[in-house]
């Protein structure tokens, strides 16, 4: 391995791959004093700009067959553009494997909005695992559309094959599966998930005021969360039978900061909410708590977020990465659960953010093996 790269693959070269690989270019001309966006610029030897995409799968066809530095920009890819003059990497996008990575509703939209299926040949398991071992890839990164059951399990297994980490960006559960966690500490081969957390996003931001109300001693009554979008994420989610573990995800993240005093499953809604085209890969989430304070005297709160979907995330990415990194380096497999915690709204075990920032920076110091 070369010990001056983190040399990751990707699944799924979308709008978050394409926040990903355009960051990475942005922060190579940053150094340290004028770069924003960061939780750590330096992860054990590591700046942002030491991730490179060695290999990359995907299954549109304006995407298969082009350098990766082409494909991030291509439809149906919509979000605001970081560094525009991405190099060619040499990276092939290659075809990846279909399963339930395509929603059957999405072929009823406009092709600028959904996924045009290439005619290539399907790769088969053997292959995907050659390409990880050929291009030297050390963690593999999972973007797939949500609902992805099927295809989220056949790339787990190629990253275990290929003797690979594992980050799982989506909210299919596979670091908290404790069958999938065992087969990853076996081989040694660390994975941290699921489903990532943006910066300040929807659920960042209401874990944190669920667990201010509980601090400050507020009796929470009833919340709800709704999210409108209008990249292609959003666009396969409105097949609802896709959305379960994404619900149970999110509603999880909210509900693991309330400790004892969780809420009814009627006092609580929490979950992407329609379509809009023309927001592109804008998200705006509205949050309502509503709840009790002194003298059972009510209080209501209502907040609007409004950000770009796929750069939110990147950053939080970078740093899973890295954590990953280290791990390997260190010789530790299965879930990192501090990273787990702090980058992901679905880990194996839940903290508040206090906690898990405090045990990621300790095992980023190496004060712990997690």
């Amino acid at each position: 391995m070369d010990d001056k790269k983190v040399k990751i693959g990707i699944v799924g070269v979308g709008n978050c791959a394409s926040a990903l690989i355009q960051g990475i270019e942005y922060y190579k001309q940053k150094g340290e004093k004028d770069a924003i966006g960061f939780m750590h610029w330096n992860i054990g030897g590591y700046t942002p700009g030491d991730v490179e995409v060695v290999c990359a799968f995907d299954i549109d066809k304006r995407k298969v067959g082009k350098d990766i530095a082409e494909a991030i920009f291509e439809l149906p890819n919509c979000t605001k553009t970081i560094f525009p003059n991405v190099e060619k990497k040499g990276v092939i996008v290659r075809m990846g494997k279909v399963l339930d990575g395509f929603a059957p509703h999405m072929r009823n939209y406009e092709d600028k909005y959904t996924f045009v299926l290439a005619d290539e040949k399907e790769p088969t398991k053997e292959e995907i695992v050659q390409a990880l071992k050929e291009s030297g890839t050390e963690i593999l990164l999972n973007y797939l559309p949500v609902g992805s059951e099927e295809a989220t399990r056949f790339y787990a297994e190629c990253a275990l094959e290929a003797g690979v980490g594992f980050i799982n960006c989506i909210p299919v559960f596979i670091a908290s599966n404790p069958e999938w966690a065992k087969r990853f500490e076996e081989r040694r081969l660390p994975i941290i998930g699921d489903d990532i957390k943006s910066q300040i996003g929807a659920t960042i931001v209401h874990r944190t005021l669920t667990n201010l109300f509980k601090k400050r001693g507020v009796k929470l009554d009833r919340t709800y969360q709704l999210n409108t979008g209008g990249n292609t994420d959003f666009l396969n989610m409105l097949d609802r039978s896709r959305l379960k573990s994404k619900k149970i995800s999110k509603t999880e993240a909210v509900q693991s900061q309330l400790g004892e005093e969780r809420l009814d499953p009627e006092n609580i809604h929490i979950g992407p909410s329609d379509w809009v085209a023309w927001q592109k890969d804008n998200k705006i989430c509205y949050i309502r708590m509503e709840g009790r304070i002194f003298g059972d005297i009510p209080i209501e709160l209502d907040l609007k977020l409004s950000v770009e979907d796929s750069p939110n995330s990147a950053g939080v990415v970078i740093d899973a990465i890295r954590c990953c990194k280290l791990a390997l380096e260190r010789g530790k497999g299965g879930v990192l659960y501090s990273a787990s915690a702090f980058f992901m709204k679905h880990p194996p075990k839940q903290f508040t953010d206090d906690e898990a920032c405090r045990m990621v920076e300790e095992f980023i110091a190496g004060k712990r093996e997690d």
